[in-house]
């Protein structure tokens, strides 16, 4: 048994990390905290009813505990992020994304070549991204190639190469696409000042280099100097387009991140957007795996920190959809309600949520099991069910004016229908158009049987009806004395209200939840199911009543004449001899001569 207590008398009341070790001197988990002593003190409170099953394995396996104090929470958000990634715990969740993402590459040069790159190499060169859409870096470095006459040799071009004239112009030069400064025909200065326009676009910075790009058109024009103003213009057009479509908010918002969450039961997607001047510059989605049933808090905050390093950012002011218990003099988390910065969190959140069904749906087709397990407990959590709805039975009730009163009920196993236990009833002890009492009948024998005959119960009944029907569902569900088996609710057809039984006031789920719409389509099968059955009834009794007009034809005989030949046509079209294997002499000839007279 694992004295816990020994190692919490050592641990202090400050910020840092905890490591949680197996028996296998294994590191099992790591951990952040404000406060060491209590967080680590939470996970062996005796209240096991205040962590999960999962957070009680993970307790089970700890036989060791070791921490390291640092000097604010800041620090220890960031080390617990730096250990994951080294260690990689069991229980710690998983950033779903060992990708090795692009970037542009200024090279440290006298005339900087741009490339892109997926190494760093420290070698004074100037590195921006990553870019996780390779599709994206290259638009961008296209648009570079456009508008700018950058060198893409290799050469060493020194002051006393170019001097000595060791080079010549090369094919790049002949087509526009170099100024050839390996033969000093264009100067450094001018070279950096194309360089340090390029850095401002790559910064978010284009309205300031467009800014600057009208104001030289305007001076090669008035000097006169149409062929430079026309290069000048093409280039200005090329990134007056560009800045249109990068341009997301006002530039005054010069720097900040932005984050977002969507979550499912055992995985969570959140996506990153850096914004300069308005401008997006950067952007991913990652997924995450989750060990722990981590709260979505926990799990947006260990993004932050694997984002914010991965990217190098320095913003002060992150855009989150709640508040993150992270304090720090240098950081500003803010909750946006409205305005330009909500724009952007809105925009963040439609990625993240795009990103989280394309994903999910991916999985899905590749097996088909997840989309019922996730549904299911979807349903489970939306309707908030002691277990997985697996089982559902749907009952609902018809009548004409009070005459052939029918109730249906139809089957639903893993969220689909199950038509082969698809069941009518014929009410028995229901005279006139009582829906309450006709609901309390079909649920109470349907349940019957099944005691009778040791079938297994439902999860889930649902009641097409509101409060009173729902309340004869119960009635018989206690006096059968299976109500605490299993859960049932109504489903109010005007305005889609769920009732539980008991509560006052129903619950009302998004339209375009998928709890709701599987309800929905129990709802509609039951009602077309049980509207089937009414009607062949209802026909039947129909022509049962035109045949019982023939002298001589009672109820009795109605039915068996129907019985054989199916329909009243066939019977009409029947010769004597064979209505004499139904009736006698006498009624063969009454039914004769009935249907002569109409004809």
């Amino acid at each position: 048994m694992f004295d816990y207590k020994a190692y919490l008398k050592n641990i202090p009341h400050k910020p840092g990390i905890y490591q949680y070790y197996n028996d296998e001197g294994e590191i099992i988990y790591i951990g952040k905290a404000k406060d060491l002593k209590n967080r680590v003190s939470s996970y062996f409170i005796k209240d096991t009813y205040k962590i999960n099953s999962k957070t009680k394995v993970l307790v089970g396996k700890i036989r060791d505990i070791k921490f390291t104090i640092v000097d604010s929470e800041v620090d220890a958000w960031l080390l617990e992020n730096s250990l994951i990634k080294k260690h990689k715990p069991r229980y710690n969740v998983l950033l779903k994304d060992d990708k090795t993402y692009p970037w542009i590459v200024i090279k440290n040069e006298r005339f900087p070549r741009i490339q892109w790159t997926r190494r760093i190499i420290k070698d004074g060169s100037k590195y921006l991204g990553p870019y996780p859409s390779v599709a994206m870096m290259h638009s961008i470095l296209d648009l570079i190639k456009e508008s700018y006459q950058l060198r893409t040799c290799n050469l060493a071009l020194t002051p006393p190469n170019i001097a000595a004239g060791k080079f010549r112009a090369c094919l790049e030069y002949q087509i526009g696409n170099c100024k050839a400064p390996c033969e000093g025909l264009q100067t450094e200065e001018d070279y950096r000042n194309s360089i340090n326009e390029i850095k401002d676009i790559l910064n978010g910075k284009t309205g300031q280099v467009v800014r600057q790009l009208k104001d030289k058109i305007s001076e090669a024009a008035s000097s006169l100097n149409f062929e430079v103003a026309h290069q000048l213009q093409k280039k200005y057009e090329l990134l007056e387009k560009y800045q249109s479509k990068s341009t997301v908010v006002n530039s005054s918002i010069t720097e900040v991140d932005v984050f977002s969450i969507a979550s499912e039961e055992k995985i969570a997607f959140v996506n990153f957007l850096k914004v300069m001047h308005g401008t997006i510059t950067q952007t991913q989605t990652i997924e995450i795996k989750k060990c722990l049933d981590e709260s979505d808090e926990e799990l947006l905050a260990l993004a932050i920190s694997e984002f914010r390093n991965r990217y190098k950012s320095r913003s002060r002011e992150i855009i989150v959809p709640f508040n993150i218990d992270i304090e720090d003099a240098n950081l500003k988390f803010t909750v946006p309600k409205a305005g330009e910065k909500k724009s952007l969190l809105d925009l963040s959140l439609k990625n993240v949520l795009f990103f989280k069904k394309d994903k999910i749906e991916q999985y899905e087709k590749l097996n088909p099991d997840i989309k019922t397990e996730r549904l299911l407990t979807k349903m489970q959590k939306d309707l908030h069910l002691t277990e997985l709805p697996k089982h559902i039975e749907c009952f609902d009730n018809s009548n004409f004016q009070g005459k052939y009163p029918v109730s249906s009920i139809v089957v639903f196993k893993d969220a689909k229908p199950s038509k082969k236990d698809y069941r009518h009833f014929n009410v028995k002890t229901v005279e006139g158009p009582n829906d309450f009492a006709t609901m309390e009948e079909a649920v109470y024998r349907r349940y019957k049987r099944v005691l009778e005959e040791n079938q297994p119960l439902p999860q889930l009944v649902v009641i097409d009806g509101g409060k009173g029907q729902l309340s004869s569902a119960v009635k018989s569900l206690k006096k059968l004395g299976i109500y605490e088996k299993l859960a049932v609710i109504g489903i109010a057809k005007r305005l889609e209200e769920l009732y539980y039984p008991g509560d006052q006031y129903p619950l009302h789920l998004d339209k375009k939840s998928e709890t709701l719409k599987v309800i929905q389509h129990l709802r509609d099968e039951a009602h077309r199911f049980g509207i089937t059955f009414h009607r062949k009834k209802r026909d039947q009794g129909t022509l049962k009543t035109e045949l019982e007009m023939i002298e001589g034809i009672g109820k009795k005989t109605s039915e068996n004449l129907l019985t054989s030949f199916k329909s009243v046509k066939r019977i009409k079209e029947a010769t004597e001899e064979q209505l004499l294997t139904v009736v006698n002499k006498k009624q063969a000839k009454s039914i004769i001569d009935f249907f002569s007279v109409q004809n």
